[in-house]
């Protein structure tokens, strides 16, 4: 059987505050209705998870929220002086509880990049595409360049990456070979990509995109098949198995299934439930099926290489087992 790797996670939209106004976006807000989580709230979610056995706290935001007029009234009412802080301060929590961060925090700077680099396990950000797409008009932190180069920054300081493509926003076939090549060459010279997410488009109510087509799961194993043919083979093809059925994914070449929580919903898509690992033990069990095995944020391989953060060590210690995955795994 072959081995199908996730992890178990805690998500926590630090804020939906986003300089970028994306096509099909539902997250996030405008000043005057978004929110920064509180630290009692992290607090309680980052605990429970702990309870239920996660071992990986996702922090995602929107883009440079900074640049957006009521950004300081924001902080002011969660008491917070500076974002950048308050993310490695809820990093450092994390960890006290047993979690291990992966912070999701759009473009940031390298002295940002260095300030949370201790405190992460890995990192991430979405490519997405490499077309310019009407979906992208105006987010000017969709830049293909500019995501390009903050993928090759976070090469340079040796941060374990996650990144992905979204499949339908107009891009077209051409476009998902490019960005499929794009990343992989971002991989050769920095050796730092861990994981591309193939995630289709969730086409959502009151966006621009909200009549799109959906992409079909034939068009999604067509990429998939041409992410295992263009990427690395110690690059993961993960697909979210909220948002697709994950069977046909896995039979084209997928081995990951990302973050599944038992804990919090998927807050950028929330209409989209986690399946259960139950259940999906008992689709993937029989002679032709998976072994799901839990991973931690940072895959085996930089463990070995000791990129994961220096505050995060003595936890992986703990966590990972001799192969490099979580010491208590779920295997169907």
């Amino acid at each position: 059987m072959r081995c199908v790797t996730y992890s178990r996670n805690v998500f926590l939209p630090v804020t939906n505050l986003c300089r970028n106004h994306c096509g099909y976006c539902s997250f996030r807000r405008d000043a005057g209705s978004a929110r920064l989580i509180h630290r009692h709230e992290a607090y309680r979610l980052l605990a429970r998870a702990a309870e239920t056995g996660c071992s990986e706290a996702l922090f995602s935001l929107g883009e440079a929220p900074w640049e957006v007029p009521g950004f300081q009234k924001l902080l002011a009412e969660a008491d917070v002086s500076d974002l950048q802080d308050y993310l490695a301060e809820l990093c450092e929590l994390a960890l006290e509880l047993g979690l291990l961060p992966h912070t999701n925090a759009g473009i940031l700077d390298d002295d940002a990049l260095n300030l949370l680099k201790p405190y992460n396990a890995s990192m991430g950000l979405m490519l997405e595409t490499t077309a310019t797409v009407a979906a992208h008009a105006d987010s000017p932190g969709k830049s293909p360049a500019t995501r390009l180069d903050y993928i090759a920054r976070a090469g340079r300081l040796k941060i374990p990456f996650t990144t992905g493509l979204l499949i339908g926003i107009g891009e077209s076939w051409t476009n998902r070979r490019e960005a499929l090549e794009a990343i992989r060459n971002l991989h050769r010279s920095y050796d730092h990509i861990q994981e591309v997410i193939i995630q289709p488009l969730d086409p959502k109510a009151g966006t621009p995109l909200a009549e799109a087509k959906r992409p079909s799961a034939e068009e999604l194993c067509a990429v998939v098949k041409m992410a295992k043919a263009i990427l690395p083979d110690d690059v993961a093809i993960q697909i979210p198995p909220n948002l697709t059925d994950p069977k046909p994914l896995l039979d084209a070449g997928a081995n990951d299934l990302g973050g599944l929580s038992p804990v919090t919903s998927d807050w950028i898509n929330p209409g989209r439930p986690w399946p259960e690992l139950e259940a999906l033990a008992d689709e993937f069990d029989g002679p032709n099926g998976y072994s799901l095995q839990e991973r931690l944020p940072v895959y085996p391989k930089f463990i070995k290489l000791g990129w994961h953060g220096t505050k995060t060590r003595d936890l992986v210690a703990a966590l990972a087992d001799e192969s490099g995955l979580v010491v208590k795994k779920y295997i169907c």
